[in-house]
Order: C-alpha cells, then sequence, then structure tokens
C-alpha cells in the first residue's frame, strides 16, 4: 500500500492554495495524466460540502475512471479525498493547508491500493516521482494563476 506525505511552504495564501485544490473540474489543464474531470453530484452533509467528483486517468495504454468523495472545509482550510469506486481496493487522501509568515504551508497526504498486484507492483516503482509530479503541477499552477 503506497502512501505519501508531502509539506511545502509557498508563497501563496491558505484560501488560494485551497481555492486552487477545490476546483477540480479544472485539474485535466494541469494535473500530469488527468484526462477528465467531472462533478457529478454536490450535497451539505454535517454542515460540509460534499462532491461526487470522477476523475479520468490516462497513462500509455492505462486508462481508468476514478470515483470520489471531495469532502470540503474551507473553514478549517482542509480538503478530504475517499474512494468510491474504481480501480482500486481504497484511496485516503488530503490536502491541509496552514498560514505560515512567508504564505503557506501545504500537506498533502495520499495512501491507497490498487485491486490488480500487476497494476501496483507497476505503480510502486514510479510511486514518488508521480505523486512529486502532481504537487509540483499544483505548485507550477499556483504560479500561472496568482502571478499572472
Amino acid at each position: 500500500m503506497p502512501q505519501h506525505t508531502e509539506k511545502r511552504i509557498l508563497t501563496y495564501s491558505p484560501q488560494q492554495m485551497y481555492g486552487l485544490v477545490a476546483d477540480i473540474e479544472s485539474y485535466p489543464a494541469f494535473i500530469p495524466w488527468c484526462e477528465g474531470a467531472l462533478i457529478r453530484r454536490e450535497f451539505i452533509r454535517d454542515g460540509k460540502k460534499i462532491l461526487d467528483a470522477e476523475l479520468k486517468i490516462s497513462f500509455k495504454v492505462y486508462h481508468e475512471t476514478f470515483k470520489s468523495e471531495v469532502t470540503l472545509m474551507p473553514e478549517m482550510q482542509e480538503i478530504s479525498i475517499r474512494y468510491l469506486e474504481g480501480p482500486l481496493k481504497h484511496l485516503k487522501s488530503y490536502w491541509i493547508f496552514h498560514k505560515v509568515d512567508q504564505g503557506c504551508e501545504v500537506e498533502y497526504h495520499v495512501d491507497f491500493e490498487f485491486r490488480s498486484k500487476i497494476v501496483q507492483k507497476l505503480v510502486g516503482l514510479v510511486f514518488f516521482e508521480a505523486m512529486q509530479r502532481i504537487v509540483n503541477s499544483f505548485e507550477k499552477r499556483a504560479r500561472e494563476v496568482f502571478c499572472n
């Protein structure tokens, strides 16, 4: 079960970074391997906004759709993701945005496992690099959006 936690200090506000990550439908424009993103449904549960989201991922011959429940917590500057459907056994992920003197500390965590042992082994070979590319893509997107 690969897990990855990454923290970075960025010169943007927690609100800016929260908004960037919460804008799921923009992911295909900047996230590697993300071919499509769709919000299927929005609703409120326990005072929190919940999104049923669908991401289409494509890497060479691998094409899959992942469905997740995304919980938006703007007052806490947190976003949590719970897996619903797709090629995984499980997925838990979260983003937390902390105010710091320089701007924002972004904390990203992901823990998942594929149903297929073969796919799991292949992903394991490039997992750390792939997670870094994804976090880097958010950082690059922040520069494009907030510095232009």
